[in-house]
């Protein structure tokens, strides 16, 4: 994702390559590498109970994995496919940010990962865009290329996956936590394991990581507030961004009781950034643009699910 506020003339704001001067790349450095840690830690776990045909970890043992350190016991290097992948599509999205917000002169900070100790190690990532937008097309291009950029990696590392991955008849029946299938893995296994439900198809670690990578796409690109299918959806028409943001929330908060109790928690962190801040920019997007906007539509659909996780599990 990136850290992108808007601004009119004469205003400030924040959305990233024009170098600003003494960047610490000693703290993004630093990010990384934590980051790096805790998804390998949990990547080697994966890559145990894969090698062990052992039903998938369930929530409560997230937190003993890094407080109790018992992945010293095991090669912690076996991590390294899944968190290599994870971080190189997390990177690959934000890097998207950067070069659009450097091929329109703005200036931005590099990525900042956000280790932590939780199922897949890592909140994410973020780039900060230190330069006031007084375009749509400029706030469309920079918005727009970090899910497409994070997407066209996901799907080598998705092909890859589900090469390594293997039928186990049950396998899906004992995980304690459950994932959804959005439909481009869907289709993906239907080509590599054709007629076999997707229950029965343990996904090997890389796999995994490219269904993290598809989730944070689609979470990315939900069209309300200052995400990035916001801040589309706002170039495109800002009008029908105040109105499709509250069809989203009360979308969001419909599926949270119906399907996963987590979009409870988004409908209510979205509805405090539901607005967008305004651009003055009197031009049309143009219809390039508007036909690329529908990029991001096909992107969403093949990424979403609507329960991510198994029912009334938050993650």
């Amino acid at each position: 994702m990136s850290d992108l506020s808007t601004a009119g003339a004469g205003r400030t704001g924040t959305l990233g390559p024009e170098v600003p001067p003494g960047r610490p790349y000693l703290w993004h450095a630093l990010l990384l590498a934590v980051t790096g840690s805790t998804t390998t830690v949990v990547g080697a776990r994966m890559q145990r109970d894969f090698e062990q045909n052992a039903p998938f970890m369930g929530l409560h043992e997230v937190w003993p994995l890094f407080a109790e350190r018992s992945w010293h016991f095991w090669p912690v290097w076996d991590g390294l496919p899944f968190s290599v992948t994870l971080l190189a599509i997390l990177l690959a999205h934000e890097l998207g940010h950067f070069f659009a917000a450097g091929w329109h002169r703005l200036r931005t900070s590099l990525p900042y990962f956000l280790p932590a100790p939780v199922l897949i190690g890592t909140f994410g990532a973020f780039i900060r865009i230190q330069s006031p937008v007084h375009s749509r097309r400029t706030l469309f291009d920079v918005s727009l290329a970090g899910p497409v950029a994070g997407f066209l990696l996901a799907l080598p590392a998705l092909g890859v996956g589900l090469a390594f991955s293997k039928l186990l008849p049950g396998i899906g029946a004992e995980h304690q936590l459950g994932f959804g299938r959005p439909l481009l893995l869907r289709a993906a296994e239907w080509m590599v394991f054709p007629g076999v439900a997707s229950e029965d198809i343990y996904l090997h670690p890389v796999a995994r990581a490219a269904w993290v990578g598809l989730l944070a796409t689609a979470w990315n690109l939900l069209p309300v507030g200052q995400l990035d299918g916001g801040h589309i959806l706002y170039a495109v028409s800002p009008p029908l961004h105040q109105r499709a943001s509250w069809v989203l929330l009360a979308a969001l908060a419909a599926m949270g009781y119906l399907f996963w109790d987590g979009w409870l928690v988004w409908a209510a962190l979205l509805f405090f950034f539901r607005r967008h801040p305004p651009v003055y920019d009197p031009e049309p997007l143009g219809p390039e643009r508007r036909r690329l906007a529908w990029v991001a539509v096909a992107l969403f659909a093949l990424s979403f699910t609507v329960t991510p996780f198994n029912h009334r599990a938050l993650f």
